[in-house]
């Protein structure tokens, strides 16, 4: 059976991207575009893996992490920061939050595969 990856960006074109990377590797995606549908769209549906932006309209990356660690069902999912942030400060609130990892963008397809294979094993 397939492991679930929800991503969740407010680009489109880094959604495709993230996407079509995980689905050559045999990944099921979910995608959202902030973080209030992707808290919508979990709660219908279950992932074993969330891939989140930073910066994003309705609902950011660090506010989006803290309301799904909020869920039972979510409390121990891994959550992998993809973003253009790198600052100690925005990890610190990431990892604070409940993000495992951290991925700076723009990414290496391989970088971002060995990652989530460590993060879903």
């Amino acid at each position: 059976m397939s492991k679930t990856i929800m991503i969740v960006d407010d680009s489109s074109s880094i959604r495709t991207l993230v996407s079509m990377c995980l689905k050559n590797a045999g990944y099921t995606v979910m995608e959202a575009e902030n973080g209030r549908v992707a808290l919508d769209k979990l709660s219908a549906s279950s992932a074993q893996l969330v891939i989140s932006d930073v910066n994003m309209p309705v609902m950011d990356g660090i506010e989006f992490v803290t309301e799904l660690k909020k869920l039972p069902d979510y409390r121990f999912t891994p959550v992998l920061m993809l973003t253009t942030e790198s600052e100690a400060d925005k990890r610190e609130a990431g990892k604070k939050a409940g993000a495992r990892a951290w991925v700076v963008k723009p990414f290496k397809e391989d970088q971002m595969l060995t990652t989530v294979k460590k993060l879903i094993m």
